[in-house]
């Protein structure tokens, strides 16, 4: 009996040494030999403002309006110092952000109207970010103000790419934040609280709700979210004008300072969710604005820095852009960068960080490299032109009253050039800035150097081409 007792309890430490012993060698294997966790592709989210100024944000040298989200984002990530818009006004600007196509090449090229609900539609054969994303299994969503077309047109964001839209699909009832109702993909969605001009519902704040319910329902997969805001465009109503309304300006004017502190603390609700959702590492966040300021705000809060123009010029103070990036990890904190880039390297970048091929034949170049810090392929050139639109077009009226061409500008290195009021000049000279000494655009010294007017002159020539706007949908 004790002879069997003892037999059994050498046993017992002779298995209990092997499964050490076990433990240890398959301890050792795991060390040297990680097994790798599956990819997971990046969630994208791009955030646009609506008309707000490069100098807008404290990170760009705001002094009145507070952003201490937006600031701490650019703390985190990198910030853009010589990027730009698309165009000077919303629905181009929009449509190069989409399209990875500049106003050389885009379908829209100024804000049109048409008497339908919604705005001149992109084509149904236009290939957008969204489209791209969505056939990789990333889904798919937009909320704010669209632009692009109205509803169940071919320009329509359900037909572009987009898995859920939440909108104002015509951009003129976006100058209303209090409306009587939206578009939820593409169905009329009712905010009864607003009918008969009550100020209860507040779409920004549907907006951001809507948001964190995409970001929390799509948590699980990739997941491509556009926020183009309304805020701050005009009509400059916000429910609560603190913390500026001891200051001494017009309520307007207030209003402008107290609506963008409100975006600034929602996108901070969307980081917060990131974060609590263990998905802010692999999500990238990307803030800009569709084109500058009005002339209006810009006396009160110099919204343009040191740059000439507003909305609607080419000039810098017209198409100068914030860009901050965030990507905890990814990106070193507190970077700054001096690439010239504008909105069509947004389509390009997009496809990079999901591991897909971007398409042939588009103006953009990615700017993940940069992001990175590693060596980044440059523009040899940007390009916009502008063109003024007449409402209420109807198919079959005078060409010459549908539209006119405004304006024309190229970036080449520090090298600014800007054509202004071609409509009635066809014939109007190029300006030539030299941006390195004069961020102002005050020198015009083309006189001066004929050789590279006639260099940019042969660019825009070799570049453009003209769109027949007008043809059926």
């Amino acid at each position: 009996m004790i002879i069997n007792k003892i037999c059994k309890s050498q046993y017992l430490l002779i298995i209990m040494g092997l499964i050490v012993i076990l433990g240890q060698s398959c301890k050792e294997k795991s060390d040297t030999q990680p097994q790798e966790a599956p990819s997971v592709k990046p969630n994208i989210i791009y955030i646009l403002a609506d008309d707000m100024g490069y100098g807008d944000l404290g990170s760009y040298g705001q002094k009145i309006i507070k952003t201490p989200v937006l600031d701490r984002m650019a703390n985190e990530g990198m910030r853009f110092t010589q990027h730009y818009s698309g165009s000077t006004v919303c629905a181009p600007s929009r449509g190069v952000l989409m399209t990875g196509l500049n106003t050389a090449h885009a379908y829209i090229r100024g804000n049109f109207s048409i008497k339908e609900e919604g705005n001149l539609p992109i084509p149904d054969s236009t290939v957008t970010v969204a489209e791209i994303l969505k056939n990789d299994g990333y889904k798919t969503g937009v909320i704010g103000k669209w632009g692009l077309g109205g509803p169940k047109s071919v320009g329509g964001p359900n037909n572009q790419g987009f898995d859920y839209s939440f909108c104002y699909l015509d951009q003129r009832n976006a100058h209303e934040y209090y409306p009587e109702y939206l578009w939820e993909n593409e169905e009329k969605y009712a905010l009864e609280k607003n009918v008969n001009k009550q100020e209860i519902q507040y779409s920004h704040d549907l907006f951001t709700n809507k948001a964190l319910d995409f970001v929390k329902q799509n948590k699980e997969e990739p997941f491509f979210l556009y926020l183009p805001y309304t805020i701050p465009h005009s009509k400059y109503q916000v429910p609560d004008d603190a913390p500026y309304s001891d200051l001494d300006m017009p309520q307007p004017i207030k209003n402008y300072a107290a609506m963008i502190t409100r975006m600034d603390g929602d996108i901070g609700k969307i980081i917060e969710l990131l974060k609590s959702l263990n998905i802010d590492e692999n999500t990238i966040v990307i803030f800009s604005s569709d084109n500058g300021p009005t002339r209006d705000v810009n006396k009160y809060y110099d919204c343009n820095g040191p740059s000439r123009g507003f909305k609607r010029d080419l000039y810098e103070g017209g198409v100068r852009a914030p860009m901050i990036v965030r990507w905890p990890g990814k990106i070193k904190a507190g970077t700054t960068s001096d690439l010239i880039s504008d909105f069509s390297d947004f389509l390009p970048s997009a496809c990079e960080i999901a591991g897909i091929e971007p398409p042939k034949n588009i103006d953009g170049i990615s700017f993940l490299p940069e992001l990175h810090g590693k060596e980044q392929k440059e523009h040899d050139f940007l390009y916009w032109e502008f063109y003024k639109y007449h409402y209420g077009w109807k198919e079959g009226g005078d060409p010459k009253k549908r539209n006119s061409f405004e304006s024309q500008a190229v970036r080449m290195d520090n090298w600014k050039a800007v054509r202004s009021g071609i409509a009635k000049n066809p014939n109007a000279k190029l300006e030539l800035y030299d941006l390195s000494t004069d961020i102002g655009e005050t020198n015009d010294i083309a006189s001066k150097h004929p050789d590279v007017v006639e260099k940019i002159e042969q660019l825009i020539e070799n570049t453009r081409y003209d769109v027949e706007f007008f043809s059926k949908q």
